[in-house]
Parts: structure tokens; C-alpha cells; sequence
């Protein structure tokens, strides 16, 4: 359910960006604090391990240290821009009015916590604890101010990945003739977005978008795990009620991952067997009805099928691999990601040694 404005709410923000005007103004005639006065002091937070921001009552950023520049690498230039100019779209205006409060009128002791989660295109999802407390706590109204980010992306994703890294583990050992296959089709396709990236067209990709495919291509077949052993594991073709039974798995997999925070993990899962002329399964859809993730997936893991060997075929080489692949360019695939894939091709055959099975 939307979150209604209060409309106090916004007369508060908009009596932020008028102090912000102000501030500018009282900033270059030296009003508040000059950076150059707090060098000696600001040294411990240069040197800290954590990212640190000073910051004055207006909340502008007179200083940030390098570790406040890497964490936040999505935005450049952070020393003289105000913190919500920046992050505001970040905090709801329930925390922005509590910020302000906090600097301006002394709330809680000038101090306040909370936690957000920042990104750009460049710079992928951070959940961060934010820690906001007077840079001088001698001072009954003290002007300038410490925010202290403390990153638990990390320690967030890992608990996250892992749970749905067991389910993959699980499918894995219904398809034990699979080897390195999840981890390459990850590499070929987190190389494939990386590639986007740049071009024109594929704006929608970004940061979270490449690290997500990185880790959600492996999940492509984790349907799998419902399929019966005799006819994953079985040697030759498989007969038509065989083959409907299989390919149930693209649905299986797409309500396991269901409960995934990002949509893309249900996408892949779903759509990864579609074609572009509409041939594919479960739900034949065609061109850009596919999710582009499921379009990526499916260039990675049909490249990598062909070069293993597998119980029922031998390896093919690569240079024909991707011959075979340029062939159905109008059909099987989105024309214009097999060009990009055709471009590439040398990395995906890095990357295929780089994660080759031992027993190839």
C-alpha cells in the first residue's frame, strides 16, 4: 500500500532546501565551519577503517574519507554537496524530518541511527547502518556533525544466498553429470551483462543487475530437483511424455525461487528454454516477451551444453559450438545479444577452461 504525504512533511522539506540556500551562502563567508580548523581532529576518521562523513548543522559535506568514497564509489564528489541532495531519495521523510530535527533542534541528543539502503546505475544495492552524533560532544550546540556508515550488504547477501545455495545443492545431486556447469554459465553470463552495460538500448542494466545474474544464472535449473531420476539421468532421447515431464522443470524452478527478493530469480528460472521466434517453452512466448536475464541465461547455458560432454553426447569445440549458435540467431535467440555474444566469444572459451570439468 502507498505511503501517504503528509503534507507538514513536505513544508518541512521544502524548509530544508531553503536552509540548504542559506547555508551555501553563510558557508563561503566563512559562518560555519572551515574544514582546514578540524584537520588534526578529522585525522583518526581519515585513517578509519570504517566510512566516515563531517558533516555541518545543514548537513553539508565538508569532509568524507576514503573509505566513505569507496563505499559509496556510485557517486563522485561528496566534500561540498548536501547529504540529501545526494541520498535523499534514499530516507523516508519520516527520517529526513528526524535528521534535520536531530542537527538543527537537538533531538535525542543530537544524535540519531537508522538504516538504508543506497545504489546508482554504477554502484550496486548497500544496505547500511547510518550513525549520525556530534563531531564535538563537549559542545552544548554543536554545529558540525560525524555520519558513520556501517556496510552489512555483505553479511545480508551471504545469509540470503545461502539458503537458496542449498536448494541448488540439492538439484545438483539429482544431475550428477553436470560438473562446473552452474559455475560457468554464472561467469558467461555476469560477462555478457558486463557488456551490455555500455551499449546503447540496455540502460535498464546496471550494477544490480550484473551482480544478480552473477549469482541467479546458477539457479536456472533448480526445478529440477522435482523431475523424476529415470528420465533426468536417462541415456538417449527422451520419449514426448518424457519430455513434457521435463520440461515442467522451467515451472518448478520459478515457484522454489518465487520467494526470492528479486524478480530476476523467478525470470531466469521461468524462461530460460524460451525462443525469440516463439518455439520455446513453457509458455512459447517470443522477442521481447522474454525477460532479458532469461535471454542472457539461455545464450550461457546453451553454449555450455554444447561444449560438455554429457552422458548422451560428446564435446563439441568451440569455434563450432558458436558456429551452430550464429545459425539460430532469428530463431532460437535475441539476434542482437548473439552478435554481442559473437563479439565475446573468446571469453566465454576463457572462460570454459578457466572452470573446465576434469574430467574433460
Amino acid at each position: 500500500m502507498a505511503r501517504e504525504e503528509n503534507p507538514e512533511e513536505l513544508d518541512d522539506l521544502d524548509e530544508l532546501e531553503e536552509l540548504a540556500d542559506d547555508d551555501a551562502a553563510a558557508f563561503e563567508d566563512g559562518s560555519y565551519a572551515d574544514i582546514s580548523k578540524f584537520s588534526s581532529e578529522l585525522n583518526p576518521f581519515t585513517k578509519s577503517i570504517f566510512p566516515v562523513m563531517f558533516i555541518n548543522q545543514k548537513l553539508k559535506i565538508l569532509f568524507a574519507n576514503a573509505e566513505c568514497e569507496t563505499l559509496l564509489h556510485g557517486f563522485t564528489n561528496l566534500q561540498g554537496q548536501y547529504l540529501m541532495d545526494l541520498f535523499g531519495k534514499f530516507f523516508n521523510l519520516e527520517d529526513i524530518r528526524l535528521i534535520r530535527e536531530t542537527a538543527l533542534k537537538g533531538n535525542n541528543g543530537y544524535s540519531w541511527d537508522g538504516e538504508i539502503k543506497i545504489k546508482s546505475r554504477e554502484m550496486a544495492t548497500t544496505q547500511t547502518k547510518v550513525y549520525l552524533f556530534p563531531f564535538d560532544i563537549t559542545i552544548k550546540e554543536p554545529k558540525e556533525f560525524i555520519v558513520m556508515f556501517d556496510d552489512v550488504t555483505e553479511e545480508n547477501r551471504t545469509l540470503l544466498r545461502s539458503v537458496f545455495m542449498s536448494l541448488l545443492e540439492a538439484s545438483k545431486l539429482k544431475d550428477n553429470d553436470t560438473g562446473q556447469h552452474i559455475t560457468r554459465v554464472n561467469n558467461y553470463s555476469k560477462r555478457m551483462a558486463m557488456e551490455l552495460f555500455n551499449q546503447k538500448g540496455y540502460e535498464r542494466i546496471d550494477a544490480d543487475f550484473i551482480d544478480n545474474i552473477g549469482f541467479l544464472a546458477s539457479m536456472h535449473d533448480v526445478g529440477k530437483i522435482g523431475t523424476p531420476d529415470d528420465i533426468l539421468n536417462k541415456e538417449g532421447p527422451l520419449s514426448d511424455w518424457e519430455w513434457t515431464v521435463m520440461q515442467e522443470h522451467t515451472k518448478n524452478g520459478a515457484f522454489i525461487l518465487s520467494t526470492y527478493p528479486h524478480p530476476m530469480a523467478k525470470e531466469i528460472a521461468l524462461s530460460h528454454h524460451e525462443r525469440w521466434n516463439g518455439a520455446g517453452y513453457p509458455f512459447k512466448l517470443e522477442g521481447d516477451m522474454i525477460p532479458l536475464a532469461a535471454r542472457i541465461v539461455s545464450i550461457a547455458d546453451v553454449y555450455d551444453a554444447l561444449r560438455m560432454r554429457r552422458s548422451y553426447k560428446p564435446a563439441i569445440t568451440h569455434d563450432k559450438t558458436v558456429e551452430m549458435m550464429m545459425e539460430s540467431k532469428n530463431s532460437q535467440f535475441d539476434p542482437q545479444l548473439i552478435d554481442v555474444f559473437y563479439n565475446i566469444a573468446g571469453d566465454f572459451d576463457d572462460l570454459y577452461n578457466t572452470h573446465r570439468d576434469r574430467e574433460a
